[in-house]
């Protein structure tokens, strides 16, 4: 039998935060394991849909249209003080004076992005993380309704801090021992420490945000700081599927990957991790297990360093990243010049563009980058102004989609190339742009958007991965 944990890390997604019903299941989850002596913390998204409302009320500030930011804040309030009640909070405890004034402090945030009309990315990640500072206290009401003592904190009172970049930070250095020291003293006194997830804090105090999904990151964060058994993200699917099964009918869950492979998966589109959230944990060698909320008995998928191959299987998922553009760069001033991918690598990196993939061609006439369609303005004005006195033709293809197949039984294999360009040729799907790394853990081609649906189940039943059709697969859940 498995050694029993002493210390698990709990991650709960959005969906599981949903109302007081979903919260107080993930009390009980977490105390299920309390119970057999196991200390746990806990980490908590925004309610579910709450990211995006933040995201909505601080573009309406700055467009001018306070009316509408106002009724948001007010919904919000509504929403929270209905769970606080529905969990036993009185009129008058502090949770609801806590949950008052945090929207106060939002409605005055806001406020003031209304009068600049000025939406910095300092400014919303102050906004959007009242989420999680709003949540918290819930699942700390939840936890203390079923018997539990619980202490709830922001991201930085929990010790993440992190650098400057709002938006995607990540931690610094000096976060575990901070994280050791503030978890340590609660978890001795017999407390569950819950942590707003997403968020941190600049040395200086300000708040930041790790990226969309980044609850999975505080939790890893957290996790390998206090040297935790295991992390665990419960989900509203039964674990890492071969494929998103609202595309795909046929998808099931992957038993166990690599942290590589999890990686791969979470980078090229799977959003039921965060692309980074295993790279805390890799070092230590801490697995991370995704497990179903709605079936916690159910062993979920484990992650760890090991991959698992069968030999029959080289290929354990395909995954896409929809809505993405080719910017081709090309022109005289390219051809035969070593320096100019350079040029182009160094002009996004100081925009932040994330590169999907990147192409050349044998002649070194033109360079292709996928990007994420919401890059493509920062990126086609990054390189407008002529580099090194070169004048470069940039053309831009909209409409685009990225699918890649994950699996560490690919290296080595033959012929897995070859089936994926024969799937997609045999449906009539033209590829655009196509990239292999040197690990051989995935492959990934660049499609006409339109067709990511029919590939994605195309190539999916070519590398025998359906399953059983199950009806009313549930959706992903995306924090």
């Amino acid at each position: 039998m498995p050694e029993q944990p002493s210390l698990l890390v709990m991650k709960f997604g959005g969906t599981n935060m949903g109302d007081a019903a979903a919260i107080r299941h993930s009390a009980y989850l977490s105390q299920r394991s309390s119970k057999e002596g196991v200390k746990v913390v806990v980490v908590v998204s925004a309610m579910a849909g709450v990211t995006n409302q933040l995201l909505g009320i601080a573009e309406a500030a700055e467009k001018g249209d306070i009316a509408l930011a106002n009724d948001q804040i007010a919904g919000l309030r509504t929403r929270h003080f209905t769970a606080a009640q529905d969990l036993g909070a009185a009129p008058d405890s502090g949770v609801v004076r806590e949950i008052r004034e945090l929207l106060e402090t939002l409605r005055q945030a806001v406020y003031g992005v209304y009068l600049l009309r000025e939406l910095t990315p300092r400014s919303r990640d102050l906004i959007v993380a009242f989420g999680e500072r709003l949540s918290a206290p819930l699942m700390a009401l939840g936890l203390s309704s079923l018997g539990a003592r619980a202490h709830h904190l922001t991201g930085g009172q929990a010790g993440i801090v992190t650098d400057s970049h709002f938006g995607s930070a990540r931690p610094l250095s000096t976060a575990a021992g901070r994280i050791r020291d503030r978890l340590s003293g609660l978890l001795d006194a017999g407390l569950t420490p819950v942590i707003a997830g997403f968020m941190g804090e600049t040395e200086k105090g300000a708040i930041t945000t790790l990226g969309r999904g980044g609850t999975d990151f505080s939790a890893t964060i957290v996790g390998a700081a206090l040297h935790a058994d295991e992390v665990w993200a419960w989900k509203d699917v039964d674990g890492v599927m071969s494929a998103d099964p609202r595309s795909v009918m046929g998808a099931q869950n992957i038993a166990q990957l690599s942290y590589g492979e999890v990686m791969e998966l979470a980078y090229f589109g799977a959003k039921v991790l965060h692309p980074l959230a295993v790279t805390p944990l890799q070092e230590a060698g801490i697995p991370l297990r995704v497990k179903s909320a709605a079936d916690p008995d159910f062993a979920g998928t484990l992650v760890t360093s090991e991959a698992q191959t069968d030999g029959q299987h080289p290929v354990k998922a395909v995954t896409a990243i929809r809505g993405v553009s080719i910017i081709n760069v090309s022109g005289a001033g390219i051809l035969g010049v070593p320096d100019v991918v350079a040029d182009l690598f160094a002009a996004l990196a100081r925009e932040n563009i994330t590169l999907l993939m990147v192409s050349q061609s044998s002649s070194m006439s033109n360079v292709s980058l996928v990007i994420l369609g919401s890059d493509e303005e920062h990126t086609l004005a990054a390189l407008t102004p002529p580099m090194g006195g070169r004048h470069l033709q940039v053309d831009v293809q909209r409409g685009v989609a990225v699918l890649a197949i994950v699996g560490a039984g690919m290296r080595g294999t033959k012929g897995v190339s070859a089936k994926l360009f024969s799937a997609l040729a045999n449906a009539d799907i033209n590829i655009l742009m196509i990239s292999q790394g040197s690990s051989e853990l995935n492959i990934s081609v660049a499609i006409e958007g339109a067709d990511v649906e029919h590939a994605t189940r195309t190539v999916h039943s070519a590398f025998g991965l359906d399953a059983e059709p199950v009806a009313d697969k549930p959706g992903t859940d995306t924090r």
